[in-house]
């Protein structure tokens, strides 16, 4: 089956292992050309290197299975010559000289069957011309027909079977057959015409379907891989994102008291054992939250490992957390019944709040922060977290906004929109330039009751 190999195939492994034998050596090169095309001995290998060095494809090992029907076909080509012989010469009106070329033509015929899979097209171009001739050669030539047919796409087939039919009604007007009226045997030669054609497309259709349902496999054990690959990246940047936004609040929190504790040595004793607390306390904290990640990370499932997950009725905790830690915060909910909100949108909701307070503890130490949320069923949730420009100058922070990245992500994937840049505080700094202060807004869709 040359021209019939399916293309951007994945790799896969080799077809039928054991039951190879069963199989016509066209549709195993088809399904693994790699395997079916490995030379044995050194001659062969010979052959396949100047194949390679030509950009050529060496030719496909034959199978049993097409040892059998090779020698089927040329014996089937054989029994046909030689009744064709015998009738040739039981013809009084044929020359015995044209008998024993015609013989002779047939006999080459029948041997030129077993290049059938080598030449199709060439093959049956040639049993075409040797038909006008010999009779003794219909039997190759309808072998080399059929053999087209298989091997070959319909429009070679159709020129050659076309041009087979026309060259019928001449032969047998220039050499009518003893036994049979001249238009019983146009009939049946086209009729054989018609049979080998529509066998060898059959013939062709099933292996070609066949390959299709090998290609369609390889194509969704590919797809599956990719789909699992991409599931497992998914779960991986859901986990990178709750690590951000768990940790980074608790280790926020460890950085500004450790800091505050390293530039005031002389701080009162109990400012000193008040931030020691909220260290301790934040440590505490953070290894448990990073023992819930790393159960997620064994289990898979975020709902069963470790501690439940944060949803808008752990809000209150943080603030009073971020309160105790020494910020100034202002909290103003005008939510129509809290409790109402899914887990999940009030889940959002906590994370864009704790990411906004940990960027204004490290940007704007000392300012105070405004968190408002309202919504209802039906209107949605609306959140916002505001600082003004802090109260005097603070050394840069470094920060990758991987946070706000996430943020924004985390709001798309709840089916909401997020929103966050810098907004002027009403103030007015040095030079006479009025203040800047920083604002994340956000919108999570919140559906009424059913």
């Amino acid at each position: 089956m040359s021209g019939d190999r399916a293309t951007s195939v994945p790799e896969a492994p080799t077809a039928f292992p054991g039951r190879r034998w069963l199989f016509p050596s066209a549709v195993l090169d088809g399904l693994d050309p790699v395997s079916n095309a490995a030379p044995d001995s050194g001659s062969e290998r010979k052959w396949a290197g100047r194949f390679g060095r030509l950009g050529l494809s060496p030719r496909p090992r034959r199978t049993a299975r097409d040892w059998v029907v090779d020698f089927t076909c040329f014996l089937l080509a054989v029994v046909i010559g030689v009744l064709g012989a015998d009738a040739l010469a039981n013809d009084p009106n044929t020359p015995h000289a044209l008998a024993l070329v015609d013989q002779w033509l047939g006999a080459l015929a029948c041997a030129a069957v077993w290049l059938r899979r080598r030449w199709p097209l060439g093959l049956a171009v040639a049993m075409l011309a040797v038909s006008l001739v010999s009779s003794t050669a219909g039997g190759a030539g309808l072998v080399a027909l059929f053999s087209l047919a298989v091997h070959r796409p319909f429009r070679y087939v159709g020129l050659v079977a076309a041009a087979s039919v026309v060259v019928v009604p001449f032969f047998y007007w220039l050499r009518p057959d003893p036994d049979l009226p001249y238009l019983v045997s146009v009939i049946l030669s086209v009729l054989l015409t018609a049979t080998a054609v529509g066998w060898g497309m059959f013939v062709r259709s099933k292996r070609q379907l066949m390959l299709s349902l090998r290609d369609r496999l390889r194509r969704a054990e590919t797809e599956a891989a990719l789909r699992a690959e991409q599931a497992q990246r998914l779960a991986r940047e859901a986990i990178a994102r709750e690590m951000h936004d768990v940790l980074a609040h608790r280790l926020t929190l460890l950085s500004v008291h450790a800091g505050a504790l390293e530039f005031r040595p002389d701080a009162p004793r109990e400012e000193v054992a008040r931030a020691a607390g909220v260290i301790r306390e934040s440590a505490h904290e953070a290894l448990q939250d990073l023992r819930e990640i790393i159960g997620v990370l064994r289990a898979g499932d975020a709902e069963e490992a470790g501690r439940p997950q944060p949803t808008l009725a752990a809000l209150d905790t943080l603030v009073t957390e971020s309160r105790e830690a020494g910020m100034k915060i202002v909290l103003d909910s005008r939510v129509t019944a809290p409790a109402a909100v899914p887990a999940s949108i009030g889940r959002t909701a906590y994370r864009i709040v704790q990411e906004g307070l940990t960027n204004a503890r490290k940007h704007a130490p000392g300012a105070e922060v405004t968190v408002s949320l309202a919504g209802a069923p039906g209107d949605g949730l609306t959140v916002s977290v505001r600082n003004p420009a802090p109260p005097g100058e603070i050394p840069h922070v470094p920060g990758s906004g991987q946070g706000l990245i996430g943020l924004t992500e985390r709001a798309t994937l709840a089916g909401g929109r997020l929103e966050h840049g810098t907004e002027a505080d009403g103030g007015e700094g040095g030079h006479g330039h009025a203040r800047v202060g920083f604002a994340v807004r956000a919108w999570l869709p919140w559906g009424g009751p059913l």
